[in-house]
């Protein structure tokens, strides 16, 4: 059929240097980057925030003037 996974759980050791290895691979943004993307990310936000505040007020004034 296939072959079993072994139970056996790696030795502490080896998961920590693992985990360093895999800590190394991180690429950190500059801080220019980091600024920009923040920007983009605060004014996409606002954005998004004004869209839905308005389609609510257009949908609430819709509605009072179908209730009344």
């Amino acid at each position: 059929m296939g072959e079993k996974a072994s139970n056996e759980k790696a030795p502490k050791k080896d998961f920590v240097k693992g985990l360093k290895a895999e800590f190394n691979k991180i690429v950190w943004p500059g801080k220019e980057t980091l600024t920009k993307q923040s920007v983009a990310v605060v004014l996409s936000t606002i954005t998004l925030g004004v869209a839905i505040a308005v389609l609510d007020l257009i949908i609430n004034f819709g509605l009072n003037i179908v209730i009344g």
